[in-house]
């Protein structure tokens, strides 16, 4: 085909579909023409279209981001190991949280979700038999077919403005209208084996905290409405910021989350200025910056599937556990979500190393994010005073009571 072969049939095409524009209902001579005709099918326009305004979703490559490298370390271990139990990033505004969270798109992996409307997996029958799924996926279960397919982990945002019916789900309006009840699938059911993103944490509202609480601890969560009922799972990574100027986090919200890193702006004048440089190059031209990263982006992406696949075979020795717990009881710290934190953001750390063993530089790396913002002055000080009462009383009982009595 010759270079000016395209442009001429361009100009063909437009006069064609001018003339079929222009022509006369009466005299078509095929139905096709007709329908052609009356739908407007090549119907063309003379003057420029409106743009629909949906936008392209292109985050800031995620490699490109500069400094904040305990932030960056804390997400990456969190999408290798999800029992490290998400991540809280605390800091002031414009420090990057929400930038750096949604920067993870191009670096999530992929998982195995169910291809069934009732969610059956191979693990149902291994662990329950063959009654514990659909007759449907039974049937391809014997036949050999795959009851899953591969999918890449998505990130699910939770809008700050979200009632609880959003986020847990309720009765589907839709069903309701033909006197019908069924249920629609919430924000937590849609977060399974996904990223739960919640800016701006500590705004929410308790019912709504409390229900994102029970999902995340369970698993699973259950909503009923009239007569009908139905339990949806819920094993999400749970990622929230907040800027503490807004307010403080409840200790009970605090303790579920995993990793915790505080946040300050960049130091170094050079880093400012090559965040600055970068920021405008991704304003200007986002395909280009992205571009700039693409091949280490893909690259990362692979080696982070291959953590994840292999961090539930990464060992803990005993001597190492007990160096680790041994930590914990020196910071008097009472909840035994940062044992699980620790070891299991080590777990992590050692897998992308690609070691099959946790060391102790492992928990030297991670014990900060782990275990800061675990120790409760509070709770320090009631049981100080709870001690002293108790001596106090004890020692009375031995007065009035001897024991030879």
């Amino acid at each position: 085909m010759s270079e000016h072969s395209q442009p001429v049939q361009a100009e063909n095409d437009n006069e064609l579909a001018s003339s079929e524009a222009q022509a006369d209902p009466a005299s078509v001579r095929s139905l096709r023409e007709l329908i052609d005709l009356v739908s407007g099918r090549n119907l063309k326009t003379n003057g420029v279209q409106e743009e629909s305004g949906i936008a392209e979703v292109l985050p800031f490559p995620f490699l490109g981001l500069v400094g904040q490298s305990e932030m960056k370390l804390a997400l990456i271990l969190s999408i290798v190991n999800p029992a490290v139990g998400g991540v809280l990033l605390i800091g002031p505004r414009g420090t990057g949280k929400t930038t750096t969270v949604r920067s993870l798109l191009d670096l999530l992996p992929e998982v195995k979700r169910s291809a069934c409307f009732y969610g059956c997996m191979p693990e149902d029958i291994e662990n329950g038999g063959i009654e514990a799924v659909c007759p449907d996926c039974a049937r391809k279960y014997a036949e050999g077919k795959p009851l899953t397919i591969t999918d890449r982990v998505r990130l699910a945002e939770l809008p700050l403005n979200a009632k609880l019916e959003d986020v847990i789900g309720g009765l589907d309006e839709r069903s309701v209208l033909h006197e019908r009840f069924r249920l629609k699938r919430g924000i937590l059911a849609n977060a399974d084996q996904n990223i739960l993103y919640v800016d701006e944490v500590n705004l929410l509202s308790d019912d709504i905290i409390d229900a994102i609480l029970d999902a995340a601890a369970q698993g699973t969560y259950t909503v009923r409405r009239g007569p009908i009922s139905a339990t949806y799972n819920a094993r999400f990574i749970f990622i929230g910021s907040m800027n503490p100027e807004e307010g403080s986090l409840r200790p009970q919200i605090m303790d579920r989350f995993g990793l915790r890193v505080i946040l300050k702006g960049l130091i170094e004048p050079k880093d400012r200025l090559e965040a600055y440089k970068r920021t405008s190059a991704y304003k200007s031209n986002p395909h280009k910056l992205i571009n700039e990263f693409a091949a280490e982006t893909e690259l990362v992406q692979s080696e982070l599937q291959e953590a994840r696949n292999i961090v539930s075979k990464i060992e803990l020795s005993e001597e190492v556990a007990t160096r680790g717990i041994n930590l914990i009881r020196h910071l008097e710290i009472d909840s035994l979500r940062a044992e699980i934190t620790l070891f299991e953001a080590a777990r992590a750390y050692a897998a992308i190393d690609g070691r099959s063993r946790i060391g102790l530089n492992d928990l030297r790396v991670v014990a900060p994010m782990a275990l800061r913002l675990r120790r409760s002055i509070f709770m320090s000080k009631y049981f100080g005073e709870r001690k002293e009462e108790d001596t106090l009383l004890n020692s009375a009982l031995d007065q009035l009571f001897p024991k030879s009595e």
